[in-house]
């Protein structure tokens, strides 16, 4: 029979190409993979992987194994999920990943109405950007995440999870009010020469704003690197530096900032979780719970129409 831990090992390995990426993805030392993978091998009856140089290469039966190592975690879920559903006591721990910016809108109303409907469950909110919280999903360290993806960039949901969209956030340009007839009659274009404010790298943020002023012509001069994206604005602000936020992020703008929305779809908020974990009742109760929560009211802010940013628009699918 062969070893659940170890296949999720050997398909790691297929993901990242290196020992030791595996080993630091799974806490552990190199020889320790190398160690787990050695059984494997023993346990399938097969050569799985061969030196390349000073990696290792996947032989044709250990890819085929990798492949098949998603749908055996899928079938583990879905297992989980039958067992725990005939138990109508919905309680213990829930660790929910959180993007920052859906903290405030989607995250605090979640756990106050999962305490209403629920009382037994304990959602425990953990902070982590995509590129953090995916990963940790599949590690199932989390049960499940809020996340979100820029439609400008197109990728797929993530090898192993399945996404259920909760609702789409518009991009939006934030800019020095005197800038705004410029952007008006040129669009993005008429701040080829302004600086930029973008999430460091590496960041799907950051992706986004870059291929968002590509399509317009020309590659943005980022001067300031800001983690912070709200507090970008007040950046903005000085009269000095542009860059582009989800319209989540653009609620009271502070003064000589404009708030401009772009036309096109920007990007979905939605919530991801392993593939087979749907129909685990915490889960399951959770994603009913965002969803009849349903997409956050208009802040009342100062945002504009997509009539604002002039020739601004973004092409994407």
């Amino acid at each position: 029979m062969l070893d659940v831990k170890r296949m999720v090992i050997l398909r790691d390995l297929a993901q990242h190409g290196k020992v030791t990426a595996v080993a630091d993805l799974h806490g552990v030392t190199p020889s320790a993979v190398s160690q787990q993978l050695r059984a494997l091998e023993s346990e399938a009856g097969a050569s799985l992987m061969r030196r390349e140089g000073r990696g290792l290469r996947l032989t044709a039966a250990g890819a085929a194994l990798a492949a098949e190592c998603e749908h055996v975690l899928a079938a583990l879920e879905r297992a989980e999920g039958a067992v725990r559903a005939l138990d109508d006591d919905l309680s213990g721990e829930l660790s929910i990943g959180c993007a920052p910016s859906a903290l405030g809108p989607v995250a605090a109303p979640l756990v106050a109405e999962l305490a209403r409907r629920h009382p037994l469950l304990r959602p425990r909110i953990v902070q982590a950007e995509p590129e953090d919280a995916v990963p940790r999903l599949r590690r199932r360290e989390l049960d499940l995440v809020v996340t979100y993806h820029y439609h400008l960039l197109g990728e797929p949901p993530a090898i192993g999870t399945t996404s259920v969209p909760l609702f789409d956030d518009p991009l939006c340009l934030a800019l020095p009010e005197a800038l705004r007839p410029a952007v008006a009659r040129e669009g993005l274009a008429a701040l080829r020469d302004h600086a930029w404010i973008s999430a460091p790298a590496p960041s799907s943020c950051r992706e986004m704003l870059l291929h968002a002023c590509r399509n317009a012509g020309f590659t943005p001069r980022i001067e300031h690197d800001c983690g912070d994206l709200r507090g970008a604005l007040w950046l903005v602000a000085t009269g000095h530096a542009v860059t582009i936020l989800p319209k989540l992020l653009c609620d009271g703008p502070p003064p000589g900032t404009a708030i401009l929305t772009l036309p096109g779809r920007g990007r979905t908020i939605e919530a991801l979780v392993r593939t087979g974990a749907k129909a685990q009742p915490a889960i399951a109760a959770t994603l009913a719970t965002l969803a009849a929560l349903g997409a956050p009211a208009p802040s009342g802010g100062r945002a504009s129409g997509p009539q604002d940013a002039g020739g601004a628009g973004l092409s994407g699918p």
